[in-house]
C-alpha cells in the first residue's frame, strides 16, 4: 500500500516493532497526529478468546467523555418520553420514528429504548444492527431507567464489542485532549475490557495486543506488562 509522505513521517515516530509504556505511548499519538482536524484517538485490543465462542461486550464511561457531541434516539412512550426529553435526548418517539428509519432517514449516533418499546424496536434489528445501533439489554441500552442512560451517553458512555477475530476497537477520546486526559479514558476502556472477562471460551492469556493510534496514524503498541498490570488490578 502505497502512503503518504506525511504517514511516513509519522510512522517513524513509533516503529512497528517497538513496545511503548502508556504515557510514551500517548505522547506519540499526540505528536503524530498531523492532519488538518482533530483526530480521534482510537484502540485495538486482540484478546485471547475464542470468537465463535463468545463475544465480549459491554458499555464504559470515559472519564473525559468523547470530544464528540452525541445525538441520541430515544423510543420511549408514556412518562417516560419526558424523561427522555429532560435528559436530553435528540429524538424521542415511538412508531413515527420507526417509520423513519425504515425510510433511510438515520441522523443519530445512539439508541436507547424502553422494554415496552421492544417490540416496535425489534422489527428494525436487519437496519440498526448492521450500523451497531441496536439498543440491546446487554449494554443497558433497552431500560426502564432511560433518561440516566442518556445522560451517560452524552457525557461519554460508549459501548464496545469484539469482532469475529476477538479483537475490540473503541474509541477513548480525542487527540487535542491533554495527555492525562486520555490515559485515564484509555485505562478506563482497559479496565472495562477486562471486568467482561469470560469464564469460558477463553485460549491463553485474555489481552494478548494493545495498541492505539490516532484516526490517520499507524498503530503504536502498548507494552504488554503495563497492560497486564492494569488488567490483574481488576481480579
Amino acid at each position: 500500500m502505497k502512503r503518504s509522505r506525511r504517514y511516513q513521517g509519522v510512522a517513524t515516530l513509533a516503529p512497528p516493532e517497538t513496545v511503548y509504556g502508556i504515557d510514551e505511548a500517548i505522547e506519540k499519538l499526540k505528536a503524530g497526529a498531523t492532519a488538518k482536524f482533530d483526530e480521534t484517538a482510537e484502540l485495538a485490543m486482540s484478546l485471547g478468546i475464542r470468537p465463535s465462542q463468545v463475544v465480549v461486550r459491554g458499555t464504559v464511561n470515559l472519564p473525559h467523555g468523547t470530544g464528540k457531541t452525541v445525538r441520541v434516539l430515544a423510543f420511549a412512550k408514556g412518562e417516560s418520553v419526558s424523561e427522555a426529553e429532560q435528559a436530553g435526548a435528540d429524538y424521542v418517539g415511538g412508531e413515527d420514528l420507526a417509520k423513519q428509519i425504515q425510510d433511510g432517514w438515520f441522523e443519530f449516533d445512539k439508541v436507547v429504548a424502553t422494554p415496552d418499546m421492544m417490540p416496535v424496536v425489534g422489527k428494525l434489528g436487519k437496519v440498526l444492527g448492521p450500523r451497531g445501533l441496536m439498543p440491546s439489554p446487554k449494554t443497558g441500552t433497552v431500560t426502564k431507567d432511560v433518561g440516566q442512560v442518556i445522560g451517560e451517553l452524552k457525557r461519554g458512555m460508549i459501548e464496545f464489542r469484539t469482532d469475529r477475530y476477538g479483537v475490540v476497537h473503541s474509541v477513548f477520546g480525542k487527540t487535542s485532549f491533554e495527555q492525562n486526559a486520555l490515559k485515564e479514558n484509555l485505562i478506563a476502556v482497559i479496565e472495562s475490557i477486562a471486568e467482561r472477562k469470560p469464564e469460558e471460551g477463553l485460549k491463553g492469556r485474555y489481552v494478548k495486543k494493545l495498541s492505539i493510534s490516532s484516526t490517520m496514524g499507524p498503530g503504536i503498541v502498548l507494552d504488554s506488562a503495563e497492560v497486564q498490570s492494569i488488567v490483574d488490578a481488576v481480579g
